[in-house]
């Protein structure tokens, strides 16, 4: 494997025990406190609808200018911290941090709720005329004003916060420790082997079949040993978030992730309408893809990531990036100097290594600086992954001059950019690639439709049971991994061998322990990402011009005002089915390349 970078966070803060950070700390709480004051001087909370004064103007502008600040400060902490616990989950003292600034943190959630009803009360259109900073905000403070209908009274709101810290945030540490911690020993051809989990499922895109059947068998084996710890942690979480929503007046929790998404009700089922009629064609695509592994009927669980079964399938980490500054660089310079601008100033953590968690993400840092954490596997999926993290971190540097209740991004649309990134790289290689090369292309990028179309399909269909179970009683470790292999069989169908499912990937994938119905606007934001590359694809110069200025608004507008802005709508089903239906142009694409391989044995 390449020699694979890590970040560096040391120009902020030398350390969490530098006196630096402890100064940041100490001024972040004050800052809060201050805050506090601030919303107890200009009574901001709910009450009685009234008429706008010129008080209430200044009370906003003060308001909004002290809230944004504050917020700048706890995101550059949090991250900062985040950087080692994400990266070595044995730093007590990280952890330690993470904790008490959990706890800073929780208190600004009741101010914000307050200043929801506050703003509910006065009206934000009528805010606007008596406050410039109201009027900057106009799209943050209507959606703060609509979600004062589903809150608790202020007392409330507030005490939620202050239990968050020891229920639902407690219970995501717990996950995150247990699996980032875990290992498992793994039968390589080469010889037992044990390696951190994160590294055992990169062996998932491993050339060789052995090391991926061995890396399965020690998944299945190991992921038993944390189960238990898993599922009390899906427990809590999730009955909180019943409780809750339930407090809140949300007739589900769909409901609750729509509205937290900008998405509404009408869009998503459009969407999930065409993903439902989409699934035979991924199904077609998983039977060929298990016949060119040498089975006979569908793929087993152990091939779903695994590369074509010819040439070496590895990707050096300078390979990699070449290929994604190659596709940025196509689109445009600053996108393109983006990837040596990030190698230069060490943003990129992309070592599996024990202690570090799974997966990858893009935190938004400080100024227009992000941090990209990977977990590197040497394959043609990980760099995908690598331009969808860069294309986060390019989204940040657009919303750089926003403040942060600006930049508020909801999942659906932060995955805009990244989506739009990952594509640049696909139709870059597939405008030149022919034969077996253009075949490997299409699988890696079929592997990501199929797990951002069917397997979210999976996960969305596991999560409404949870919630809905839960709501009676708690569920054992038996009894969601019964959940995730019905989920499984209704979204993969005959296209997976099914008695090779993964029943254990409740427990794998973070994204139930830190939010919820997390998983569906990845959905989204390919599909809208294929819709938006078709736009650029007509007019590449005129697209350019407002692509820019969409990105930086993408926290200040719904999904369908910003689908509008370019000419889609995403209200339509017939929408959703075009971008499926430039996947499905690949799939036949794939269906025949593998037909003509096969037959040449």
């Amino acid at each position: 494997m390449s020699t694979l970078p890590r970040w560096d966070v040391s120009d902020v803060h030398e350390s969490i025990g530098s006196r630096s950070f402890a100064v940041a700390m100490e001024a972040a709480d004050a800052a809060v406190a201050r805050l506090e004051q601030l919303f107890e001087a200009h009574e901001i909370r709910g009450g009685t609808p009234r008429a706008v004064t010129e008080t209430d103007g200044a009370a906003a502008d003060e308001v909004l200018a002290a809230l944004n600040a504050v917020n700048l400060q706890l995101r550059s902490l949090s991250v900062y911290v985040h950087a080692t616990v994400s990266t070595n989950s044995y730093d007590d003292l990280a952890q330690g941090t993470a904790s008490e600034l959990s706890v800073v943190s929780a208190r600004v959630g009741p101010l914000q709720a307050r200043l929801a009803e506050w703003t509910a009360r006065l009206g934000a259109e009528q805010l606007a005329t008596v406050s410039v900073a109201a009027g900057e905000h106009a799209g943050p403070l209507t959606r703060l004003a609509a979600r004062a209908e589903h809150q608790m009274p202020e007392e409330l709101e507030g005490l939620y916060a202050e239990l968050g810290t020891v229920g639902s945030n407690a219970w995501g540490r717990l996950h995150a420790d247990l699996t980032s911690q875990l290992s498992a020993e793994v039968d390589l051809p080469a010889g037992r082997q044990r390696l951190p989990m994160a590294a055992v499922r990169n062996l998932a895109t491993a050339p060789d079949p052995a090391t991926r059947r061995a890396a399965y068998d020690a998944e299945l084996a190991t992921w038993p040993t944390v189960a238990t710890g898993c599922a009390a942690a899906m427990n809590a979480i999730k009955g909180e978030a019943n409780i809750v929503n339930r407090r809140r007046g949300w007739p589900a929790p769909l409901d609750a992730s729509l509205f937290a998404n900008n998405v509404s009700r009408p869009t998503f089922d459009a969407m999930r309408a065409a993903v439902l009629d989409s699934l035979p064609d991924f199904h077609r695509w998983m039977r060929a893809k298990a016949t060119l592994h040498g089975h006979e009927g569908a793929l087993p669980w152990w091939d779903l990531f695994a590369p074509v079964p010819f040439g070496t399938g590895t990707v050096t980490w300078e390979r990699g990036l070449a290929i994604v500054r190659d596709a940025f660089e196509d689109y445009s310079a600053p996108l393109g100097s983006l990837v040596d601008r990030a190698l230069r100033e060490r943003w990129i953590d992309a070592e599996p290594r024990d202690g570090k968690r799974g997966g990858a993400f893009c935190a938004s840092f400080v100024d227009d600086r992000s941090l990209v954490f990977l977990n590197w596997s040497d394959s043609l999926d990980s760099t995908q992954t690598t331009a969808h993290e860069l294309g986060h971190a390019y989204h940040n540097v657009q919303l750089a001059g926003r403040t942060p209740l600006q930049r508020m991004l909801p999942m659906a649309l932060a995955e805009t950019a990244s989506i739009f990134c990952e594509t640049l790289v696909v139709e870059r290689g597939l405008a030149t690639a022919t034969g077996d090369d253009r075949l490997a292309l299409l699988d890696v990028d079929l592997i990501g439709s199929c797990q951002v179309v069917v397997d979210i399909e999976s996960r969305f269909r596991f999560e409404t049971e949870v919630f809905a179970r839960r709501q009676r009683r708690t569920l054992g470790a038996a009894e969601l991994n019964e959940l995730m292999l019905e989920a499984q069989a209704a979204a993969y169908g005959d296209g997976l061998d099914q008695p090779t499912a993964h029943p254990y990937m409740w427990a794998v994938k973070p994204h139930y322990y830190g939010s919820h119905f997390y998983n569906w606007p990845y959905t989204y934001g390919l599909l809208f990402g294929l819709g938006l590359y078709a736009v650029y694809q007509k007019d590449p110069e005129r697209f350019r011009v407002g692509y820019d200025d969409l990105l930086s608004r993408a926290g200040m507008a719904t999904a369908e005002e910003l689908g509008s802005s370019f000419g889609l709508d995403v209200t339509s089903e017939e929408f959703w089915t075009a971008s499926l239906d430039v996947v499905r142009a690949r799939i036949a694409d794939y269906l025949a390349l593998a037909t003509a391989r096969i037959g040449a044995r």
